[in-house]
């Protein structure tokens, strides 16, 4: 067996696969998918530059641990029995090694998606509480470029995010990180959410009504302060799916 099989299967990185297995039912299972597109990956903790994918074109919500494939930095695939999608190469990898992220989930979900059409770009964090969680840690990236077909533009998405946990990506979708998965898909979850409610509420045409700066950020803290429900939603998604 060679040494990347090797690692693939063992009991953490079976873990890791379960978890990202898991990320990508519940996503399915919340209308966070489009069709067989778009993709999660989970860096392995042993600073290798491996890290694992969903495959080419299976369906998030029939995806299980068995699935998952694991890549290096350059899109060769390492072990699993599926193929790889090249835009899920270039724009991970880019952020796992530029941005230093453990887990990078991006989507087209609908509401989140419809934000990076408008001229703001982006959710408005000081709107709905589930928006405050995200006050300052948020990045805008206005440049649309077409598909992720090379390095260098999966770098460039990187690079846009400084630091940020979450990226909208103009004219795209959005990318949410986190160093931990349930941490990862709690954000994504309730990033949706508060994207919804926004364009709900904008759709009234009345004004909209946010609160101080100062508040977002207070909410913000105490949010990420203690993620002990972001555990037990992840848990709770795991008994249930």
């Amino acid at each position: 067996m060679n040494q990347h099989l090797q690692d693939f299967e063992s009991e953490t990185v079976t873990q890791l696969r379960e978890d990202l297995a898991l990320a990508l039912r519940a996503a399915a299972f919340h209308g966070l998918a489009e069709g067989v597109c778009n993709h999660f990956s989970v860096e392995l903790p042993d600073a290798s530059g491996r890290f694992l994918l969903n495959p080419r074109g299976l369906l998030w919500q029939e995806i299980q641990a068995d699935d998952i494939v694991l890549i290096d930095v350059h899109g060769n695939k390492l072990a699993g029995r599926h193929a790889v999608e090249p835009t899920a190469m270039f724009i991970h990898a880019a952020i796992h090694r530029i941005a230093g992220k453990a887990c990078v989930l991006h989507t087209h979900m609908p509401y989140a998606t419809a934000l990076t059409l408008t001229a703001r770009r982006a959710l408005d964090t000081c709107l709905s509480q589930n928006a405050m969680r995200f006050h300052g840690r948020v990045a805008a990236d206005a440049h649309y470029n077409g598909l992720a077909l090379d390095t260098s533009e999966g770098e460039r998405i990187a690079n846009a995010m400084q630091g940020a946990d979450v990226v909208f990506l103009g004219n795209h979708g959005v990318v949410v990180c986190a160093q931990r998965m349930d941490y990862a898909y709690d954000d994504l979850y309730y990033l949706e959410r508060a994207c919804q409610v926004q364009v709900l509420a904008q759709s009234t045409g009345a004004p909209v009504v946010p609160v101080a700066a100062d508040i977002a950020h207070k909410v913000m803290e105490q949010t990420i302060g203690e993620r002990l429900q972001s555990e037990l939603f992840f848990a709770a998604l795991r008994r249930t799916l």
